[in-house]
């Protein structure tokens, strides 16, 4: 219901083909794939744009992705939806294990648990999420991450199991 005093919200995007990453990201090992996104080489995942979410840093067993709250991310209460933490905080435990695959190794969420600590809302500003590698073995990896501000405030933490497989 839109009141006849406010403004009507509207929220355009764009993505590229999902397609090229899977056929070039099966080819290369996960850190240079990595590297080619945040280099633009290869299309970033479409929910990237869907949260308006960026990848900030890579490093071996490491991935910082970072998002600045906005209402479009809000529940009905008035702060950010947990389902947008969790998808953040996927993102960066799925990236750092894939940061580690050599190429033709793909991987999948088998269980995904995450702590919110605080909520999230338009005036906390920009926060990262950081997720580092715990262990990888030859069918499962597990990592950690969490959501900090920029001035290292904690907002959620979490931990995933992934599972590994041959990449199509």
């Amino acid at each position: 219901m839109n009141d006849i005093n406010q403004p009507e919200r509207t929220r355009t995007y764009s993505w590229e083909d999902q397609a090229i990453g899977v056929k070039v990201g099966s080819t290369l090992s996960g850190m240079d794939y990595l590297r080619g996104i945040i280099a633009g080489k290869y299309p970033a995942a479409a929910i990237a744009n869907t949260l308006d979410m960026q990848i900030e840093a890579v490093e071996e067993g490491k991935v910082t992705f970072s998002i600045v709250p906005q209402e479009f991310h809000y529940n009905p209460i008035g702060s950010v939806h947990g389902g947008v933490f969790c998808t953040i905080l996927d993102s960066a435990l799925g990236c750092a294990i894939h940061s580690t695959l050599p190429a033709g190794t793909g991987y999948t969420t088998l269980e995904l648990k995450v702590n919110f600590i605080r909520p999230l809302t338009i005036t906390t500003g920009k926060v990262l999420a950081i997720g580092t590698l715990i262990h990888s073995g030859r069918s499962v990896a597990t990592a950690e991450a969490k959501i900090v501000d920029e001035q290292g405030k904690l907002y959620a933490h979490a931990t995933t199991t992934c599972m590994l497989f041959p990449w199509r």
